[in-house]
């Protein structure tokens, strides 16, 4: 089931910069969040996973990008794909084979 997203990137992007620029004015990053999130019209975690995610695509946080995340999906998709052609090869050249194997038989 996909998630749908209430929100547009550039309400994200602007809700991002707002905690990234008041920051300073708080004494924690999550009072920060918690002050802004209502004003955007969304739940605090949300906020605050988007300024993770956010510092880790700049470099500032340690973890794997966004970019990188979705790179990873797709070469797991196309391995999935060729597995499952690798899979289709090997039953039919069984076939065949078993198939050549009745024909010398019946000759």
């Amino acid at each position: 089931m996909k998630k749908t997203n209430k929100f547009s990137p550039e309400v994200r992007e602007r809700a991002v910069r707002m905690v990234q620029e008041h920051r300073d004015q708080y004494p924690s990053l999550w009072a920060a969040v918690e002050s802004i999130a209502p004003k955007i019209g969304c739940v605090p975690k949300t906020l605050l996973e988007w300024v993770q995610r956010q510092e880790v695509d700049t470099g500032v946080r340690a973890g794997v990008t966004t970019g990188e995340a979705q790179r990873v999906k797709e070469l797991e998709r196309e391995v999935k794909e060729l597995r499952r052609a690798n899979e289709i090869l090997k039953l039919a050249s069984a076939f065949f084979a078993q198939a050549e194997l009745d024909r010398r038989l019946k000759s």
